[in-house]
């Protein structure tokens, strides 16, 4: 069933396509057809022609690729994660070069140049601990159209627009004649439903989408290339990943092997021409391609489809020096799959391949659903079935316990469920006058998150008595389900879903003051880096990015998904100086909850302004900088998690908003893990009053030399004191402290081990 084709050498560089005659069950008919190569290496312009090419070529290696040193990486809980987009990242950050803005060379320092902002943000951010960045979809994918001169932008006419789009009223293209796209957006106040109006009449039309819509897996996106004809985006793409090595990181691709954009026989189908109903998993009633996923699903688990997966991810992996993959929707895929595209991928070596397999980082969405949820065609790649692989999935169990409620709730539920950070029990806001049942776990599920989220892992539960996280219900599922600490992937924010300081600024009672808007989302930012497991960050929720409270801003274009790297905001351009208030979101997805921004937006007090992004983005920093310091926060090993992490105000006393976690090196927990310090005790302190905790048995602790010489002057107000039989440790309101205890302080064995 294997075909092949023999050439010359003149072939090299010539574009292709293949023709075949199939029967294809969508039209019942035998079908000539003419597709591009599934496993292309590179693509002529909107992928209309695969290429013949060699990445061995050295035309297509930056200099220096070949011998390319990583920064290094001792372990995988040591990796912290950057979730970015390359559009995103510079396509308004006025200190890249016009040419290479929301390009893969925004990335790329210039010869003889200095690094742009967002660069620069980025170097900051890997000196004190930030190791990986997290690239959404850069494959080929389908709905932009690489053609620049057939795309419009914010510095695009409207007329231009006009031209491409009849959906236009004739009388706004009359009004805006003469006009930029970006000054007709800025024509109007920021609670107005017409920038998202505007965003939606060119949402075909630009050069923003976040790319979850695979045309080619094994080839980059044209768009964020130069040129996206011949093979420049190639070597682009590699310089890319050579840049960001230049400051400290390493590169993490977003694959999304759960669906293609099409099947059948449309422009953009290509797997379904090949073989027809082959890669894709059909309904077992009717046959039909299944699109749980949101279009048409993939079926790894047949041979060729599994094959494609594992193929072109050793591609990027070694031809490109790729560090990591995050699987969008992994739960779609069997168990099996995922396991054999890791095995293939810690294969490789740097003698063979140039690429150490066994630093590679691998994690995903491993949420139950669809026609693979609750087993239905065996063993999916599911949170829970992936404990012991190593391969991480997105906790959403801290996520919620911070937050409050969950990623899909209405408008109402939005204000009315709060969570540890936004004031659940301790700061209710007007729609939530009686907190509910469900707010007695958020404390549960966020201290078994901070421990890694181990299913084993046994804390005393809110409700009184220990438990292991397995048995910690969280809406319907278990809480804790990892057995290392490198699977917990903690995050309170990602590109989905409202991001995080627009949830706070939802969230928050009316009258918070904005500098206390800023502390929340701070702590929410320490219980994401401050945790056993992998911290993940949205870029720009240390700048506090706003997307004007938009929940799915995919196609949104640039305007409501600008960022400031500067903490002034965009020259020119109006609105705060974090994207706040822009206009109401996206009628389609947020048109229920315009009643609610309007009410947000109204309140000019809750306006950020630099010196409170400035304050945000040292923080973060600090954050880093204290679990850098110390082994402590990156435990490796489940036995270690277990034996040295605990945490204290537990049950069904506990001051809801505080929580308190020590972790010790004393000598109950074996090694000398730590040479500086015999024990850390972090507080977590959501709540908007100080408290005291004090904690039995600490003798000799003081503030974190880092928070010691804070940018915040609050945080050095914490203090320490000596009472019987113990420490009484002061945080002030909306505030994490962190202590450490030196060694040989304790004149003892340091703070107890975790015996329950």
């Amino acid at each position: 069933g294997v075909w092949t084709y023999g050439g010359n050498a003149a072939w090299y560089g010539k574009l292709f396509t293949y023709q075949l005659v199939v029967y294809h069950p969508m039209t019942g008919h035998i079908e000539t057809v003419v597709t591009t190569d599934p496993w292309a290496v590179n693509l002529a312009t909107n992928g209309q022609y695969a290429q013949i090419i060699d990445l061995a070529d050295p035309a297509l290696k930056p200099a220096g690729w070949d011998t390319l040193v990583k920064p290094p990486l001792a372990s995988p809980t040591d990796v912290v994660i950057y979730e970015s987009h390359i559009r995103d990242f510079s396509a308004t950050d006025p200190t890249t070069p016009a040419d290479r803005r929301g390009k893969y060379l925004g990335f790329v320092t210039p010869p003889a140049g200095t690094p742009s902002d967002g660069l620069s943000h980025l170097q900051a951010l890997a000196a004190v601990g930030l190791t990986h960045v997290h690239l959404l979809p850069a494959f080929d994918f389908a709905t932009v159209d690489e053609d620049a001169s057939k795309r419009v932008d914010l510095g695009s006419q409207f007329v231009d627009l006009c031209a491409l789009n009849a959906a236009v009223p004739v009388a706004t293209c009359g009004a805006f004649a003469g006009k930029t796209i970006l000054e007709a957006i800025e024509s109007f106040p920021g609670d107005s439903d017409q920038p998202q109006q505007i965003a939606a009449w060119a949402r075909l039309y630009d050069s923003f989408n976040w790319g979850y819509d695979p045309f080619h897996y094994g080839a980059p996106e044209g768009s964020y290339a130069s040129t996206a004809e011949g093979s420049v985006k190639i070597l682009e793409f590699r310089q890319m990943v050579q840049g960001l090595a230049a400051v400290g990181l390493r590169v993490v691709m977003d694959v999304v092997y759960n669906h293609t954009n099409a099947a059948g026989l449309s422009d953009k189908s290509v797997l379904d021409k090949v073989v027809p109903g082959y890669y894709h998993r059909l309904n077992t009633s009717t046959g039909a391609v299944e699109s749980s996923s949101c279009c048409a699903n993939t079926a790894t688990e047949h041979v060729m489809m599994g094959r494609l997966m594992t193929d072109t991810m050793v591609r990027w992996a070694r031809d490109y020096k790729v560090d990591g993959f995050r699987w969008d929707l992994m739960g779609l895929h069997m168990k099996a799959d995922i396991l054999a595209t890791q095995a293939a991928l810690a294969a490789l070596t740097p003698g063979t391949d140039g690429v150490d397999g066994s630093k590679l980082y691998l994690y995903g969405e491993g949420w139950d659903m669809g026609e693979l949820g609750a087993y239905q065609r065996g063993v999916a790649a599911t949170q829970v079935n992936m404990a012991g692989t190593g391969i991480g999935t997105f906790n959403d169990r801290i996520r919620d316990g911070a937050r409050g409620g969950s990623a899909f709730d209405s408008a109402m539920a939005i204000r009315a469920t709060q969570g540890f950070l936004t004031g659940a029990f301790y700061d209710p806001n007007e729609q939530n006058l009686t907190p509910t049942a469900a707010t007695n776990s958020y404390n549960d599920w966020i201290k078994v998150s901070l421990a890694g989220n181990l299913g084993e892992f046994r804390i005393v539960q809110a409700s009184g008595g220990p438990e292991a996280g397995y048995n910690i219900p969280y809406n319907g599922a278990r809480a804790g389900y990892t057995k290392l600490p490198q699977e917990s992937i903690n995050y309170v924010s990602a590109h989905d879903n409202q991001v995080l300081f627009d949830i706070v600024q939802a969230k928050l009672p009316t009258g918070t003051s904005m500098a206390n808007r800023v502390r929340a989302v701070n702590v929410a930012l320490d219980l994401v880096a401050l945790g056993e497991g992998i911290p993940f960050f949205h870029m720009g929720d240390d700048v506090l990015r706003s997307k004007s409270m938009e929940r799915d801003s995919y196609d949104s274009g640039d305007w409501f998904n600008r960022i400031s790297w500067s903490g002034t905001g965009i020259a020119g351009w109006s609105g705060a100086p974090n994207g706040w208030k822009s206009g109401l979101p996206n009628a389609s997805k947020d048109g229920g909850n315009w009643p609610l921004v309007r009410q947000l937006f109204a309140d000019a007090t809750i306006a950020p302004i630099t010196a409170d992004i400035t304050f945000a983005s040292g923080h973060l920093k600090e954050a880093l900088a204290v679990r850098k310091s110390s082994r402590l926060f990156r435990l490796t090993t489940k036995a270690d998690v277990m034996t040295r992490v605990d945490f204290l105000n537990f049950g069904p006393a506990q001051e809801r908003g505080v929580i308190v976690m020590t972790i010790t090196d004393g000598t109950c927990a074996g090694a000398d893990l730590d040479p500086a310090w015999d024990g850390v005790v972090v507080i977590f302190n959501a709540d908007k009053v100080a408290h005291d905790e004090t904690v039995p048995g600490a003798a000799g602790f003081q503030l974190h030399p880092v928070q010691a010489g804070s940018v915040d002057p609050v945080v050095k107000t914490a203090s320490v004191s000596a009472v019987a039989g113990g420490q009484t440790f002061h945080v002030p309101a909306r505030t994490t402290a962190v202590f450490v205890q030196p060694q040989g302080a304790s004149q003892g064995a340091g703070l107890p081990c975790n015996t329950r």
